[in-house]
């Protein structure tokens, strides 16, 4: 489990992806610091299984149904991710509560300045949006942020300086994809209403 807070900034320093082998090997320092093999890592808000690290880096075994789900199959070399360790049982709950199995991806549709902060319009499938309420939570790249509107086809965030520093979202312009995870209380509630619903007519 995570909580969206972004410890720091990784690098992609290789992308393996063939018939027999897909791995990413990612620089970085902070989520290393006690790190083992088998640790749950999350990259742009995907979970992932420490394989192999260093003082310096990590290796991560990637599926092809994590790719076909996320933006990871668009990171190169040099490429920038954001990272979160998985949340210590004594740790503090900054974020709100986040799996790492990400629903799909996101657009962003549009970026406005609002003061110190900024706006992001971000579109994405029905199956998404259905599960984005206003004030609610949603994690976009792993990042825990604040639902500020919702519409039939897209929704939008306020990002404050500060987040915007210490993740890679100040470098993502309209146009650029995405990882999304919904609120996982929204989702555990939005079945059951199903359910329930089933039940009835059934």
């Amino acid at each position: 489990m995570f909580t969206g807070i972004i410890e720091e900034i990784g690098t992609i320093k290789s992308v393996v992806r063939n018939s027999s082998k897909s791995q990413l090997v990612i620089g970085a320092s902070k989520v290393l610091e006690d790190a083992h093999i088998g640790d749950s890592i999350a990259v742009n808000g995907v979970c992932l299984t420490v394989v192999d690290f260093t003082s310096s880096q990590f290796t991560v075994d990637v599926m092809n149904e994590t790719y076909s789900r996320s933006s990871l199959g668009d990171l190169r070399i040099a490429g920038q991710v954001n990272l979160e360790r998985a949340m210590p049982a004594n740790g503090r709950f900054g974020g709100h509560i986040v799996t790492g199995h990400i629903d799909g991806t996101g657009r962003i549709k549009a970026t406005r300045r609002e003061g110190n902060a900024v706006w992001y319009e971000v579109t994405t499938r029905k199956e998404i949006l259905s599960g984005i309420v206003e004030k609610g939570s949603i994690t976009i790249d792993g990042i825990s942020l604040t639902v500020a509107r919702v519409t039939t086809s897209s929704f939008s965030v306020s990002i404050i300086p500060h987040t915007l520093e210490q993740t890679i979202l100040k470098d993502k312009r309209p146009g650029a994809i995405v990882n999304l995870e919904n609120d996982i209380i929204g989702k555990y509630i939005r079945k059951y209403e199903m359910e329930d619903t089933n039940e009835r007519i059934g």
